[in-house]
């Protein structure tokens, strides 16, 4: 059985092979930046604050991955809200070093969307009746195990939107709720601004025209979820819904 992880459990656990402590130690790294800040101040608050969790998962590729991921998010679902305001929940995936050489931002795009498509098959909840299933309508979203989740993707395959490069194939599943609660912080939209100003400094390339605002008439979810390293987008979501 798959298990979360919060940095205590990193340390204590022995198991963990020389990959996977690299992969933490690498995203240690990033948000622990204090010269180059990473841009999202939600995910260093939750990453400070020990309130993100962890989990590892196989190649991306195999199909027992899928299994693996669908059992760490069923997990995470039901315990979230016991982790904090500022929870996420980090995957870090098994990549091989040919992955690592010979994939670029469209076939991990690809990698990306297959999984989600894939792991809305392994989830046995109902989907959210206030959700629509179409990715093109503005109030869709993505959702598991009965819980509403923005997903980020990072990839090694990312040069020039540093925001969304790492070591690894790597996703942050952050449930709605906890953008709810942001939002209706009185200093949320001071946050709001500070995080635009951190990516125009961390990324080399001008901020993605699809980082809209959820619930906006020309806002679309999906194309949020995983960014290219230029400006370009899909025209259409890849994104499958289970009947």
């Amino acid at each position: 059985m798959k298990k979360l992880y919060n940095k205590a459990d990193l340390t204590r656990d022995k198991s963990l092979d020389y990959q996977k402590r690299m992969m933490i130690r690498q995203f240690t790294e990033k948000m622990s930046d204090r010269e180059h800040l990473f841009p999202c101040v939600p995910a260093m608050i939750g990453y400070s604050l020990d309130q993100l969790r962890y989990g590892f998962v196989g190649d991306p590729t195999e199909e027992d991955t899928i299994h693996e991921l669908a059992d760490l998010l069923r997990i995470y679902s039901e315990r979230s809200r016991e982790y904090g305001k500022y929870t996420s929940l980090i995957i870090f995936y098994d990549i091989s070093e040919e992955m690592n050489k010979t994939h670029g931002i469209e076939q991990y795009e690809q990698l990306f969307w297959k999984q989600l498509s894939e792991l809305i098959d392994q989830d046995n909840a109902e989907w959210p009746s206030e959700i629509p299933t179409d990715p093109n309508h503005n109030m869709w979203e993505f959702c598991f195990h009965g819980e509403r989740y923005f997903v980020y993707c990072a990839t090694p395959s990312h040069k020039n939107r540093n925001s969304r490069s790492f070591p690894t194939y790597m996703l942050a599943i952050t449930p709605r709720w906890v953008f709810q609660q942001f939002k209706e912080s009185k200093y949320a939209e001071k946050i709001i601004e500070k995080v635009r100003r951190r990516i125009e400094k961390y990324d080399s390339v001008p901020i993605h025209p699809e980082l809209k605002t959820y619930g906006e008439n020309n806002n679309y979810e999906w194309k949020q979820y995983f960014l290219r390293d230029d400006n370009q987008s899909l025209s259409k979501c890849p994104f499958h819904f289970k009947q």
